[in-house]
């Protein structure tokens, strides 16, 4: 007679398969290591997932090594400084389109800023990424930060910025919502170039 094997044939997770798509999606767009990633998730998306149990997640989709995830630097690409460099109240803002899930009828949109001095963050699920709701988040986010924005950074998409339009590029009007909002914050709002989405591209504005 002998003791059986105490090992689990199955690992257990808490996350839903939805919640796991958000977590690499954030994985993907923060870049942050495990343990800050851990408390991301715990109070946005599920407060008792374990450490082990993320780490698992993100093996098993591929996104567990962070150097993998970073652009590659090139020789002629000039440097950036990095999170430290900035005083708190730099936000990097983004979007990101969910897979649709079975037991959804439609998609989601995952809003997602960070500060780049403290990379404290704010994340929230929308039903899509109108300008309206690109309004609404920015609106919460300024009254759940700890401290004053006082610049952001957002790709070029309409939910954003009027500055393009079909008929090819012009400049702002300050009458799109997101504009409005920061103006009344007194928030500069930063445009990355086109075909550079990289959440560390600080200097590449309009």
């Amino acid at each position: 007679m002998a003791d059986g094997s105490h090992t689990p044939h199955r690992l257990p997770t808490t996350l839903t398969p939805a919640q796991e798509v958000v977590v690499v999606e954030l994985c993907k767009t923060l870049l942050l290591p495990l343990d800050d990633l851990l408390a991301v998730t715990r109070e946005f998306l599920h407060p008792d997932v374990s450490r082990s149990g993320l780490n698992r997640c993100l093996q098993r989709h591929g996104v567990s090594n962070l150097n993998t995830l970073r652009p590659q630097e090139t020789a002629d690409k000039p440097k950036h400084k990095p999170f430290k460099a900035y005083t708190p109240g730099f936000f990097y803002v983004d979007v990101k389109s969910l897979p649709q899930m079975p037991d959804e009828n439609q998609r989601t949109y995952l809003f997602v800023a960070i500060d780049r001095a403290t990379r404290w963050v704010y994340v929230e699920i929308l039903k899509d990424k109108a300008a309206a709701s690109a309004n609404g988040f920015l609106k919460r986010l300024i009254a759940k930060a700890p401290f004053t924005i006082t610049k952001l950074l957002t790709d070029n998409g309409k939910e954003f910025t009027d500055r393009f339009c079909a008929t090819g590029e012009h400049h702002p009007t300050g009458a799109h919502a997101f504009d409005r909002v920061c103006a009344q914050h007194a928030i500069e709002h930063r445009l990355i170039k086109p075909r550079r989405p990289q959440t560390n591209e600080g200097s590449d504005k309009y």
